[in-house]
């Protein structure tokens, strides 16, 4: 083998293992790893390596990012839920008074916002509240009807409308400037939907009629994981794992992968009904694991390669999933946790995104529920906080919900200049830019009170799951 040979074999699976020099130390014992022999790479080419090695390092060091605030449509409060390949940021903003959400959208890169409107009248509440993942410009989300809720049911939707419920709430299909309801199971009144293919294709969850005594809380009905395929509002149901009697789909790709969970009727907004994560796929249905227990196990989002992230519970005592771990599952590797941001009292972390080079972010949170965004990738976890990451940020970014496939971000984050919690979208710095930028220093920022109280109230059974 040439030197030449030696030297791009050795450099493409550094490129393609980057978490192998994480370290930051690349040793003569694992170099030689890298060949079939210890005696036939060549100094020349060793010497080579150590160089491509070196500035391979301080590239994925000097990763930063820019981040700009999203306006909101008129109250103080946003979020951005999901981004995709056209830099379509979805989510939700309160609107004018801070009684109700709306679904929004911030396109063309424009930072102001697109109210989607509501299924009834102004007054009711509407999110994009996943990661869609469509690059067509469909989005899938929730939004309240003006039809009062006939079994008393919260239903899942009351947990991203801050409690909010009173009203049967259906799952929707936006595209073109139109909001269509997708409608229920026979027998049922609700419906959630939570993704979006680029043929319009929808996933969720939706009632039928069944009286489940299993439910708790305010639930009564069953409630099934569904599709609606392209341009219709029926439900068709998806097979649940044996044994069970409810759950939910909460992602598709373009290949027509889905994942979800499935369970017990419970509260319907996991824990129980967590008890398997699945995946659909050619007419197979498949358990993912768990990290320890059968409670809360939930797939946030997947990639187009079926790379699929989410968080579950790693004891069946956490019951209100104050300890929740994310995970990152693959074909190959199968489920891997991942654990909080490191010396900061972290207990929790979930992660929600991931790209198509398996770049994961999502948040990481103390036990009274003041969290953090996080990027992981290849098995390292970074702060979007810290001053090596977003140099000269003066906010504070509290999750990190979505990214899409050039590495934007979006989620949410504290302005401390207008003291608001707002929707925000990082952009990847270039390079030489990032280079430049590595030193710049960055205020410290201490949440008022008011703030933490927000996060503090994201704790328990209304938000365990941090899109509320």
């Amino acid at each position: 083998m040439s030197a030449n040979v030696q030297f791009h074999t050795a450099r493409s699976y550094i490129f393609n293992h980057q978490n192998f020099y994480d370290g930051g130390l690349i040793t003569m014992r694992r170099l030689r790893m890298l060949e079939p022999s210890r005696n036939t790479i060549t100094r020349a080419a060793l010497l080579l390596l150590v160089f491509a090695v070196s500035a391979l390092m301080q590239t994925v060091a000097a990763q930063q990012y820019q981040v700009t605030y999203l306006d909101s449509i008129g109250g103080n409060r946003s979020r951005g839920n999901s981004i995709n390949n056209r830099e379509w940021v979805a989510g939700f903003s309160f609107v004018t008074g801070n009684a109700r959400r709306h679904a929004t959208l911030w396109r063309d890169g424009s930072v102001t916002g697109t109210d989607l409107g509501t299924l009834g009248l102004p007054d009711k509440n509407s999110n994009v509240a996943w990661p869609v993942k469509n690059n067509r410009g469909f989005l899938a989300g929730i939004s309240q009807t003006d039809t009062p809720e006939p079994n008393g049911e919260s239903w899942s939707c009351a947990a991203f409308f801050g409690g909010q419920s009173g009203f049967i709430c259906l799952g929707f299909r936006w595209h073109d400037d139109v909001m269509t309801r997708l409608l229920p199971l026979a027998g049922g009144n609700n419906s959630f939907a939570t993704g979006a293919d680029n043929n319009g294709r929808v996933v969720g969850w939706a009632e039928n009629g069944v009286h489940d005594s299993h439910c708790v809380g305010t639930q009564v009905l069953q409630f099934h994981p569904v599709v609606w395929a392209p341009g219709s509002d029926q439900p068709e149901a998806l097979p649940l794992f044996s044994g069970d009697s409810s759950g939910a789909a909460t992602a598709i790709n373009n290949r027509g992968q889905i994942v979800g969970i499935s369970g017990v009727c419970d509260q319907a907004v996991g824990r129980r009904t967590a008890m398997h994560a699945l995946l659909w796929d050619k007419g197979t249905v498949t358990d993912l694991g768990n990290l320890g227990a059968k409670l809360w196990i939930t797939p946030m989002a997947l990639n187009q390669s079926g790379d699929i992230v989410g968080f579950g519970a790693t004891s069946e005592t956490d019951l209100n999933g104050d300890f929740l771990r994310a995970f990152i599952w693959t074909r190959r590797d199968g489920m891997k946790r991942i654990d909080p941001l490191p010396g900061l009292d972290h207990v929790l972390s979930q992660a929600t995104g991931i790209n198509e080079s398996g770049q994961v972010v999502g948040s990481s949170c103390t036990v009274d529920g003041a969290c953090l965004g996080f990027l992981w990738q290849n098995g390292v976890i970074k702060n979007l906080n810290d001053p090596d990451v977003t140099p000269g940020f003066n906010g504070v970014i509290i999750n990190a919900q979505d990214i899409n496939d050039d590495g934007e971000i979006t989620g949410r984050a504290f302005d401390p200049a207008a003291g608001d919690i707002k929707t925000f979208i990082a952009v990847p710095i270039s390079e030489t830019a990032s280079l430049k930028n590595v030193s710049l220093p960055k205020a410290q920022i201490v949440l008022p009170e008011n703030v933490r109280q927000i996060l503090r109230q994201q704790r328990g059974i209304f938000s365990v799951n941090p899109l509320r």
